[in-house]
């Protein structure tokens, strides 16, 4: 048996590892331990270890939350290599071109919380208080990485004890049913919701798990349930009181005045904000920078077009969110926001040709929602915050359970609504059920959220949950194939570990 020995500096940076195995569970090492776990300050390096590498995934979040939807349809306007990112939006993904391998590399995580779940259950050094609340956080964060694992592939290993050793003949491990780990997840939120009591506190200016964050996952979880896995009418009870619980117990969440300010730099754990992934200049940028080479346009391209604000050609240097467009907006979604919609200018930027009559014709658009700070000289870094819970997804998630269980939503969505259009709002002309859409309150709610969460990692989840007939619609995924709505698992996995099978749907032929 194969063992490897950590020093105390290595412990302490448990979230740099890389993987060894097909599902990156570590070994970690009984010597170690030795040195370690004695002190309170060892079990704080370590959770903050644990949100490190939790906000290092966020951008494997983001894509198997949104990427795959209607959102990118467009070649990128300045005619940038996709270099395969196309494979999300077109839903032509496949063993060999799984788009994300090894899980998100989620287990990493998933196997070093559950060593400090281990030790913290059988410590004396802590409180009580503060036993509690860390397993709070641990308990809320594995059932975060189990929910996203669900959601993405379906059946997977479960893990729930930390590898102490690793043995290549004990590697395969079977995947458990979707059944077997939403029972997990829904376990999991309950000993967090437990583990919290009473305590409501939210460190780290919202970027630190708590008990809030853990009810906006239980609302969640049981919304998918309700609506994906037989729950009913029980489940989306249980998800309203999630909901509810939040408003009766922190009553200091609200929406923003105004929508930019959620995502301003100066503005970072806003009211709105429930829960995010931190980002800080010259520690952090948005996706640990992927945001800005996945999803900005260059300056060589950018600075041949128009800008509709200014109706002049683009000043790269004053215009500097810049990097290198692979996944391109749609730029039709610029036109389903009304133009009173404060949302629309500031999600979104147009971006223009001048034909000889002068007229600017609409040739793309970019994510606008994040602006970044300006840096030294010319350059822009992008260190917002990367939201996962603000209290408009409380709102409209609050909303649709309440559709579930017969009753108005009106309420949650005319808040949202009227934030949106500020001092345009008519409640007669834009508010539920006024407007066309609300005839179909399903459609009305998509629509809301498609708004509200552009670039956040909800749209490819809000239309799965909502029903197959909504991704089909909406989306480029094989027509009528819901075997295919889920993921790929990669073949590197699939050969590490031979005791899992490929997605059905995805299966290779053999010779």
């Amino acid at each position: 048996m194969k063992k490897i020995i950590l020093s105390i500096a290595t412990i302490a940076s448990l979230f740099l590892w890389t993987g060894c195995t097909s599902l990156d569970l570590e070994p970690t090492s009984s010597i170690t331990d030795a040195n370690y776990w004695k002190t309170p300050d060892h079990y704080t390096a370590f959770m903050n270890g644990v949100h490190s590498r939790f906000r290092g995934h966020s951008y494997n979040f983001f894509l198997i939350g949104e990427a795959r939807s209607d959102m990118f349809l467009d070649i990128p306007f300045g005619g940038e290599a996709t270099q395969g990112m196309e494979r999300f939006p077109y839903n032509t993904l496949s063993e060999s071109s799984p788009g994300i391998s090894n899980y998100g590399e989620f287990y990493t995580n998933i196997n070093q919380i559950n060593l400090m779940i281990v030790k913290t259950i059988n410590t004396t050094i802590l409180t009580e208080d503060a036993k509690n609340y860390y397993l709070g956080q641990l308990h809320g964060i594995r059932a975060y990485y189990y929910f996203h694992i669900l959601r993405t592939w379906g059946p997977a290993v479960i893990s729930t004890e930390p590898t102490f050793s690793l043995n290549v003949g004990e590697l395969g491990k079977a995947a458990s049913s979707q059944e077997d780990v939403m029972t997990l997840i829904k376990e999991d939120i309950k000993i967090s919701c437990t583990s919290f009591g009473s305590d409501f506190t939210i460190k780290g200016k919202k970027s630190q798990w708590s008990k809030a964050a853990s009810l906006m996952l239980k609302g969640e979880v049981y919304l998918w349930s309700a609506k994906q896995m037989n729950g009913g009418t029980k489940d989306a009870t249980e998800a309203k009181a999630a909901f509810v619980e939040i408003q009766k117990n922190i009553p200091q969440f609200t929406l923003e005045d105004n929508f930019k300010d959620i995502f301003d730099y100066n503005n970072k754990g806003n009211n709105e904000i429930i829960f995010a992934f931190r980002s800080e200049l010259k520690e952090f940028d948005l996706w640990n920078n992927s945001f800005s080479r996945k999803l900005l346009p260059q300056a060589n391209y950018l600075g041949t077009y128009y800008d509709g604000e200014t109706g002049k050609v683009f000043d790269t240097a004053e215009e500097n969110r810049l990097g290198m467009i692979q996944l391109g907006i749609t730029k039709e979604h610029y036109h389903r926001f009304d133009d009173l919609d404060t949302r629309k200018k500031q999600t979104l930027k147009g971006v223009y040709n001048m034909s000889e009559d002068k007229t600017l014709d609409l040739v793309a658009v970019f994510c606008y929602k994040y602006q970044g700070v300006q840096d030294a000289g010319n350059t822009r870094s992008m260190v917002d915050d990367s939201p996962v819970y603000r209290y408009a997804d409380l709102l409209l998630s609050l909303a649709e359970a309440k559709v579930m269980l017969g009753e108005s939503p009106k309420e949650e969505i005319n808040q949202v609504r009227q934030r949106a259009y500020g001092s345009n709002y008519s409640e007669a002309k834009f508010g539920f059920p006024n407007q066309s859409i609300d005839s179909n309150v399903e459609e009305a709610i998509l629509e809301e959220r498609f708004k509200e969460f552009m670039i956040e990692g909800k749209r490819w989840y809000d239309l799965r949950r909502f029903g197959s007939k909504y991704v089909f619609k909406y989306t480029l995924a094989e027509e009528d194939n819901v075997k295919k709505l889920l993921w790929p698992i990669d073949k590197k996995t699939l050969t590490n570990n031979i005791e899992l099978h490929q997605t059905p749907g995805y299966e290779v032929a053999s010779n």
